[in-house]
């Protein structure tokens, strides 16, 4: 038995599995997709979107669709990706790519704990980038 993140996109809203697994795998090192299953014409839901994909970004294995249905929820910050970043230059880095047409939910800095930024990317996905002190 074994626990992998899910990400549901909803491309009616203007997020893309697809988009978003590309820009994760290109700021993450270690970053690949292992595969991604897309629907074809007759399927149910918008043809080329992803049916089901399986990437690693930081270690960490998730599943993302494209969902065939709008729905009333999105992403939320109650739910986020914690990454420990090597270094406060690494943790500049990934923040900055990621707010990027996102939102910034604590800009980077020193809160009490060490340096940390939480961000939500511009595919509704909640990031918190820690560093060490």
């Amino acid at each position: 038995m074994q626990a992998t993140p899910f990400l549901t996109f909803q491309p009616a809203t203007g997020s893309s599995a697809a988009e978003a697994m590309i820009m994760y795998v290109e700021l993450f090192d270690d970053g690949q997709i292992l595969f991604e299953q897309r629907r074809g014409l007759g399927d149910f839901g918008d043809e080329g979107t992803i049916f089901l994909a399986e990437f690693i970004v930081a270690g960490q294995k998730f599943r993302c669709s494209d969902s065939a249905l709008t729905h009333e929820w999105n992403f939320s910050p109650a739910i986020s990706l914690w990454i420990d970043c090597p270094s406060i230059d690494e943790q500049q880095r990934l923040f900055t790519a990621l707010a990027v047409e996102g939102r910034e939910h604590m800009p980077l800095g020193d809160y009490g704990f060490g340096p940390f930024g939480w961000v939500q990317d511009r595919f509704g996905v909640n990031w918190q980038l820690a560093a060490p002190a």
